[in-house]
């Protein structure tokens, strides 16, 4: 185990940062897909794309939704961290806030490159939560998109969530999940890279200069 994290660049180093991140749960690895359509393709102008398949690649090797110490990095991260379960629980949170190499490496990442946006993929809702200003501009958008519907996630709780803790961390940051369905095939997946950079234009033309600074 111990496989490394790689992340790939795209595009202006100058512009407008968007992180786009594949798989954080291991067995629910649809948004490679993805990732690999977006390292086909051209960045737009103005826009500094980042592209990471997976942040969880020994769990990804493995099939399986943690790490390879079997913590559930989506409860990990060190913003509203909770004790959730005990080792061989699906959800187990770690022993601690940010206890896991692969938490800590995506942490620094996202604070060296600073990034406006970060869309991270899961499945298998087929759904997007709403949200409010502009970053609810930009759910909407990849919603239109791809006819990922709009909808509330009701019940359960959530802690240590990446996402959230982008969005609470990276100053003038954004952060959405996209839940992806089941499958994903091909064409499919050109659609989802195609609204990833149509709303990366969006965002770098929205009035704002100071975006991931």
């Amino acid at each position: 185990m111990g496989r490394p994290l790689e992340a790939f660049r795209l595009g202006d180093p100058k512009g407008v940062t968007v992180v786009v991140i594949g798989v954080i749960h291991g067995n629910e690895d649809a948004g490679l897909l993805i990732t690999d359509q977006l390292l086909e393709m051209d960045a737009p102008r103005g826009i500094n794309l980042w592209v990471v398949p997976t942040v969880n690649p020994d769990g990804t090797a493995l099939n399986q939704r943690g790490n390879a110490n079997s913590v559930d990095l989506n409860r990990n991260f060190p913003y509203n961290w909770a004790k959730m379960g005990k080792p061989g629980y699906w959800q187990y949170a770690g022993a601690k806030r940010a206890s896991e190499p692969e938490t800590k490496a995506v942490v620094a990442f996202m604070r060296e490159i600073k990034p406006a946006l970060g869309i991270w993929y899961h499945q298998d809702l087929n759904m997007i939560s709403p949200g409010e200003g502009l970053e609810g501009t930009m759910r909407n958008a990849y919603s239109r998109l791809t006819g990922i519907p709009i909808k509330r996630i009701t019940g359960g709780r959530y802690t240590g969530v990446a996402a959230t803790w982008q969005r609470n961390t990276i100053k003038n940051g954004m952060a959405f999940v996209v839940e992806l369905g089941e499958t994903l095939n091909t064409a499919q997946a050109k659609v989802h890279s195609s609204a990833v950079l149509n709303i990366s234009m969006l965002l770098r033309d929205a009035p704002s200069s100071k975006l991931g600074q």
